[in-house]
């Protein structure tokens, strides 16, 4: 705090100190209020009247009375909601894609390749000793798509994610064709 702020703080302070610690309503204040007390409730307020009238029924009586509207209110917007959940047709996964970022519509697109690709190499004739490193590239690109939905601006992940599935591709080729000579 700079020299100034002490200076004003002092002088509030002062300021606040100056004013008297409790205020007095007058005695005639006093009086009126003792006796509209042992009147009892009036038939008519002294203020302006309100524009919406109001019943002569206590308000704790009134609320009674209104509450089983609210509740068939309540029960009929619930029953609205529910049927219209059931009723209404599912909305279609094309609403889903209009969240994605550009960067898992490319994701998407690569494993969309990827699977392609993947279809056309016949699986069951990849050698055992590789299925170990197979099931690890396979989690890596799960894990890396993981990311990707985590942090749609983390452009190097699809980077990661091609070398993935292209690395995957190739050592599933080696295990097709056991030369080691990649098509």
């Amino acid at each position: 705090m700079s020299h100034y702020e002490n200076d004003h703080d002092d002088a509030l302070a002062q300021r606040l100190r100056g004013l008297p610690g409790e205020r007095v309503p007058p005695a005639a204040v006093w009086q009126r209020i003792a006796a509209e007390l042992e009147q009892g409730p009036r038939a008519e307020p002294t203020v302006a009247a309100p524009a919406i009238s109001v019943n002569a029924v206590p308000v704790r009586r009134r609320a009674h009375r209104h509450w089983p509207r609210y509740a068939a209110a309540a029960v009929v917007v619930a029953l609205v909601g529910v049927a219209s959940m059931l009723l209404l047709p599912q909305q279609p996964a094309a609403s889903v894609a209009v969240e994605e970022s550009s960067l898992q519509h490319q994701a998407n697109t690569i494993t969309y390749q990827y699977r392609q690709a993947m279809a056309t190499i016949p699986q069951d004739e990849v050698a055992a000793e590789l299925q170990p490193a197979l099931r690890e590239l396979d989690e890596s690109a799960g894990s890396i798509r993981s990311a990707i939905a985590q942090s749609p601006d983390a452009d190097f992940l699809l980077g990661q994610l091609q070398r993935t599935y292209a690395l995957r591709l190739e050592l599933t080729r080696k295990g097709v064709n056991p030369t080691g000579l990649s098509t």
